[in-house]
């Protein structure tokens, strides 16, 4: 028997604006609407794009002592990164490790003063949320956002495009995140997203989503953006999927993320470890992984996608596979990203792709392939 696919608040709404929808994680979502997928992505990066992500995971986290500093010890115990030091007011990007060190998920966690707000995957959040209850309950209360939606308004215009909303917007620096109320809808806003262009992310009663997209997508720079043109937007900012190329048996360190685990997490910080996998994130800390995360760039026009694998040379074993790829249109060219020994992951270094039978050269770029365009202080 198939389940029945579920919807977010905006799901009728997308229909009326004409999205060809796809399931995805479970929900009924907009692939691209008419515009098409090409003409999406270039839009976002040009001027601003909303999306519905509404399928994503949202959680807040009160302390039952009322002090938040015992919310943050606690989320220290499963999380790698530095919650104790997150300032009101900003947020943060981490991981759920396992035993190993290997990744369950990434997720945002935000200090809103009196509490804290979490935003996991989709596809992972009914894991996440009982490892948070099993984790945190003796000292957190852990308030699921269910019927909650949440946007994302993205590109170059997306300030002056909210600021039409709330003019507080325009204070805000990349990874800071406020409470507003947009003409009496109580909001959480952050300055962030998934293109690698500024923008934010909108958290808000699901029953008034589709009214508050609505006045947003009136704005003559603003286009409706599916998923198609959000995996090409974060796949040019070099920002991981996952399921894709994030998983359990992949830690932290080999995914080219261990610029989110702080001094003070780390071997001989004041607040080492505690965390699940620490002993196998801080030997490779130490010692470097065996393989590790990079840029690809094939040669020619054909994008090589996840799967693909990677050599060194030709008729050699393979090395590794790409594990996520397509067309940039950014860059009018096919880009990938995949793991690779580390003596083979220095930018420059010339690798070898099968593709339809045939090994295709594709060389080791730096990331992110497009420059970000966030708002810093």
């Amino acid at each position: 028997m198939v389940e029945d696919i579920l919807k977010t608040p905006l799901s009728t709404w997308h229909r009326s604006m004409g999205a060809r929808m796809v399931p995805f994680a479970g929900y009924d979502m907009p692939l691209n609407y008419p515009m098409g997928i090409l003409k999406e992505h270039l839009h976002t990066r040009a001027k601003a794009g909303l999306f519905d992500v509404s399928h994503m995971g949202q959680a807040v986290i009160r302390p039952k002592s009322g002090d938040l500093s015992d919310a943050a010890a606690a989320l220290e115990t499963i999380l790698p990164i530095d919650v104790v030091g997150l300032r009101r007011g900003r947020q943060r990007y981490g991981f759920l490790t396992n035993s190993d060190g290997g990744i369950l998920d990434d997720l945002m966690v935000a200090n809103r003063g009196e509490d804290f707000f979490v935003v996991v995957n989709a596809a992972s959040k009914a894991a996440d949320f009982a490892l948070l209850q099993d984790a945190l309950s003796s000292t957190c209360d852990i308030e699921l956002l269910e019927s909650h939606a949440l946007l994302a308004l993205q590109g170059p215009l997306s300030e002056t495009v909210l600021a039409g909303l709330h003019p507080d917007v325009a204070l805000m620096n990349f990874m800071d995140v406020r409470s507003m109320d947009f003409h009496g809808v109580p909001a959480t806003v952050s300055r962030s997203g998934y293109t690698g262009e500024d923008g934010f992310e909108i958290s808000l009663p699901g029953d008034v989503a589709a009214d508050i997209a609505a006045r947003l997508v009136a704005h003559q720079d603003v286009e409706l953006i599916g998923l198609g043109a959000r995996d090409s937007l974060r796949l040019e900012a070099g920002l991981c999927l996952y399921g894709h190329d994030l998983d359990t048996t992949t830690t932290p360190v080999e995914a080219s993320l261990a610029w989110a685990i702080p001094k003070v997490r780390r071997a001989g910080g004041a607040r080492a470890g505690g965390f699940p996998g620490a002993d196998n994130v801080f030997a490779q800390l130490e010692d470097g992984p065996e393989r590790r995360r990079v840029g690809l760039i094939p040669d020619g026009k054909a994008p090589m996608r996840e799967g693909t694998e990677i050599f060194a040379e030709a008729g050699a074993p393979a090395i590794g596979r790409i594990t996520s790829g397509g067309f940039g249109p950014s860059l009018n060219g096919p880009v990938a990203m995949g793991y690779v020994p580390t003596a083979y992951a220095q930018p420059g270094t010339a690798l070898l792709a099968q593709l339809r039978g045939k090994m295709l050269p594709a060389t080791v770029a730096k990331m992110p392939f497009v420059l970000p365009g966030y708002k810093r202080g």
